[in-house]
């Protein structure tokens, strides 16, 4: 992340550079010396092969489904059983999929499908300032890498999710996509500097949803774009789903709106020409379980007797995405 501010430090940051800077230097402080997961992933990663790709593939046309890093003729049986035990141990891979040198790690979900429905209403990437908030592993950044931004910026807490990219990037070594190991409460209020931000799957999570979009407007620069990917219910009454307890067996979810509260909440955050570009049920195609993930995933968050239904009774997940302009 040190090479982020030192390749981009010449745009106009502004009076939170310095901010932002001592931020950067926490968060290394802090990776150098944490015990725990970060520790303990953060050896996984240091313990990969050192290899070479010959080739990468991070394609953002729709046919290429995985991020695909080198040759199975590249590694040899040790290494490639090192290289299966150590992306193993980074689990669980929640997006995806990947191929390190042929081994394919099969995420929980099929990131793809979502790139699939995004991809078509993105705007020209290039040379574009891009923020990903809750990044995970980097998997929607190394896809819109190809295009040529300045850079893809990921915010991700969660030590797997930030050590499976060091993982991916310690392959990929992408010169214009960084991640910082931060939520987005902890990123200083960089005011109209970002062409592009993504939140998806994130909004749910927050006790204030228009506060934070409202801070993503602030971030955008005049005629950026926000992506919001969230979970909605159907229907245009201007109403919300607030889950007494649990919702899919997640406790950390708050407002899920309505069609017509999801562009109410864009609006009063001063975003415009606000459009959904595309609502699909969450299926079992697309999240479920795999042997890289030690959890439960989409099957047991449902009624198991009635699947439009989740385990609490209340409306299965359907996701919309909404674009909107600053």
């Amino acid at each position: 992340m040190e090479h982020f501010l030192e390749n981009y430090g010449h745009l106009g940051w502004g009076k939170w550079y310095d901010a932002l800077e001592k931020l950067v230097k926490n968060k290394r402080a802090f990776l150098d010396s944490a015990g725990g997961n970060f520790e303990k992933f953060k050896g996984v990663v240091d313990d990969l092969p050192k290899i070479c790709p010959r080739t990468v593939d991070i394609s953002s046309d729709l046919s290429a489904k995985a991020i695909s890093i080198g040759q199975p003729d590249q590694v040899s049986p040790d290494d490639k059983e090192r290289l299966y035990n150590g992306l193993a141990n980074l689990s669980p891979w929640r997006k995806g999929p990947f191929n390190f040198f042929g081994v394919h790690v099969d995420s929980e979900w099929q990131s793809w499908m979502k790139w699939e429905r995004l991809a078509p209403y993105l705007p020209n990437l290039k040379n574009k300032k891009i923020l990903d908030i809750g990044s995970s592993n980097g998997y929607y950044m190394f896809k819109m890498a190809e295009q040529e931004p300045m850079f893809a910026l990921g915010l991700e807490p969660q030590s797997a999710f930030y050590y499976q990219y060091c993982a991916a990037q310690k392959y990929l070594n992408l010169k214009n996509v960084f991640c910082l190991q931060a939520t987005y409460k902890d990123l200083p209020a960089m005011n109209r500097f970002f062409d592009l931000v993504l939140c998806m799957g994130i909004l749910y999570h927050r006790k204030s949803p228009v506060e934070m979009l409202r801070q993503i407007h602030d971030s955008l620069a005049p005629g950026g774009q926000v992506v919001v990917e969230n979970l909605v219910i159907r229907g245009e009454n201007n109403s919300c789903l607030f889950p007494f307890d649990r919702y899919a067996k997640m406790r950390n979810v708050f407002f899920i709106p309505d069609l017509s509260a999801m562009e109410a909440w864009l609006f009063r955050a001063g975003f415009s020409h606000i459009r959904c570009v595309d609502i699909t049920d969450t299926t079992l195609e697309e999240q479920r379980k795999t042997p890289w993930i030690q959890t439960e995933s989409l099957e047991d968050f449902l009624d198991p007797h009635d699947p439009s239904k989740t385990v609490e009774g209340y409306p299965a997940p359907v996701r919309a995405v909404f674009m909107a302009t600053a």
